[in-house]
């Protein structure tokens, strides 16, 4: 491993924390966003990531190619409530349920800021909408999650990130796809 990729995964995390937080403010959710991915920064997490930090798409996807698993990506969705994989549970009645507000927000902003770090200067607005459209048929999540995240996405896309997360355009798409 080396110290240079290190460097490197530490401030691409850091940074990754820094823009959920801004994002998450926009939507009156800042403890969400300061309290987004504390685990990336544990051994488990960290080191593997650091191995295979290749710094234009998530150390994970390296992990898994050469592993066939990753051990940072088990440890972290199973810690992180933002993630729609943290909710299946195929025992249960609903194998898939709706996220709980607050998470589902951190959700919105973890996909804005992962690819508005990944993507660096090449970012646009219609990024997110086309990624989650290619995504959202991969994931196991709640169908009517699958319509509020479209639906953010999309908005985003058409009018920004700046008039699309407020507070209370964010909290009626929730209440209209979520729990109507």
């Amino acid at each position: 491993m080396k110290l240079k990729n290190v460097v490197k995964h530490f401030k691409l995390i850091t940074h990754h924390k820094w823009v959920v937080f801004k994002l998450c403010c926009k939507i009156g959710e800042p403890w969400r966003g300061f309290l987004h991915d504390f685990s990336k920064y544990s051994p488990t997490e960290f080191w593997e990531s650091a191995k295979y930090y290749v710094g234009e798409y998530s150390p994970i996807t390296e992990a898994k190619k050469d592993k066939g698993y990753s051990e940072a990506w088990l440890h972290h969705k199973g810690r992180n409530k933002h993630h729609a994989e943290y909710w299946v549970d195929r025992r249960a009645p609903e194998v898939t349920p709706i996220i709980p507000y607050p998470y589902a927000v951190e959700m919105i902003c973890d996909k804005l800021a992962a690819g508005i770090i990944y993507q660096g200067k090449k970012w646009t607005k219609e990024y997110e909408l086309e990624y989650w459209n290619e995504e959202k048929g991969k994931i196991e999540i709640n169908n009517k999650m699958k319509d509020f995240i479209t639906v953010v996405m999309t908005q985003v896309a058409e009018q920004g990130i700046d008039k699309t997360l407020t507070k209370r355009n964010i909290k009626q798409l929730y209440k209209k796809y979520c729990e109507e």
